[in-house]
């Protein structure tokens, strides 16, 4: 609660009665162990167009939550630089984390936001000496994205989502992130055998080193998928939750993908861990995620410890 922090309750304490006091030692106890152990760091990586300054909220949330927790949002390939490849992207960002990471004997927590969150399954992936506890991945389109939406008509003007295919799968479109990750359900040969990133990722494509990938994909403690389906731009929403089109554009869900049943990267096996949470949560259009209080307290608070 605000303004009522570990000071003042010492303050109650020496001003109340045995019992008022009484009911305050649980939460001076809660306050010793948050000063005794502290919160694990919390970074974060943003989205496509997005910058550090974005994620103001995000922040005042969990330090109100968790106080003292140590919350870094990454200042790289902001706005425009969004655009960067996303394996480009992956190891900037992998550089600037890694620090972070070493100073935190006990381990950190990710928060990532859309193009963000297939950022950091790229570092989880590659990185085989990470700590990260809690991957949150705040509606990303982790199985791909294929949608008519304000982002493509302001990206690609000339196209819409049943061309652009004929772009994003050369090796000029893979250039672009969007395009690594974009997944034409119409066009899967195609997207297979050019996408760079999310094939790969997803072993779609024979990969040499998907094995070591999902060992050190899997060392993470939770993954978190939120998502929603009032997004409006991440397509179809249940993307953020592996879920995704088939060649009729019908969703299917996560539990009914390939990419589950065979365990390719690891979700049948956080699954069957209990580590695989599911938070949809309608009525919150794409650019408010990281600002809906209701979201963070519904979804994300309870993994930053």
């Amino acid at each position: 609660m605000k303004g009522f922090g570990c000071a003042s309750l010492r303050m109650r304490r020496r001003r109340s009665s045995s019992g008022a006091a009484g009911l305050l030692w649980p939460l001076l106890g809660a306050c010793l162990w948050a000063s005794v152990v502290g919160y694990k760091p919390v970074i974060i990586v943003h989205g496509l167009f997005d910058s550090s300054g974005d994620f103001i909220n995000l922040q005042r949330f969990i330090n109100e939550s968790h106080p003292g927790t140590n919350v870094t949002v990454i200042d790289l390939f902001d706005k425009g630089a969004s655009l960067e490849p996303m394996w480009k992207q992956v190891e900037g960002f992998k550089a600037a984390i890694y620090p972070i990471m070493q100073n935190a004997a006990d381990g950190v927590h990710f928060i990532c936001y859309s193009q963000g969150g297939l950022v950091c399954r790229g570092i989880l992936s590659t990185l085989s000496d990470h700590n990260v506890h809690s991957f949150i991945s705040l509606s990303s389109p982790q199985a791909g994205q294929y949608g008519d939406t304000d982002y493509l008509k302001y990206l690609f003007p000339q196209f819409v989502k049943s061309n652009l295919y004929h772009f994003c799968y050369t090796a000029l479109g893979q250039m672009i992130s969007i395009c690594n990750y974009w997944n034409d359900p119409h066009h899967r040969d195609l997207y297979v055998n050019s996408s760079d990133y999310l094939a790969l990722l997803n072993s779609e494509r024979p990969n040499p080193n998907s094995t070591e990938w999902k060992k050190n994909f899997l060392k993470i403690k939770k993954l978190v998928l939120i998502g929603g389906p009032d997004d409006g731009v991440i397509t179809p929403w249940q993307s953020s939750q592996f879920g995704f089109y088939d060649d009729n554009e019908t969703v299917v869900e996560m539990q009914h993908q390939e990419l589950y049943l065979r365990d390719v990267f690891g979700l049948k096996t956080l699954a069957a861990r209990g580590d695989l949470i599911l938070c949809s949560v309608p009525g919150v259009q794409h650019v408010w995620w990281h600002s809906n209080e209701t979201v963070f307290h519904t979804c994300m608070e309870k993994w930053l410890v």
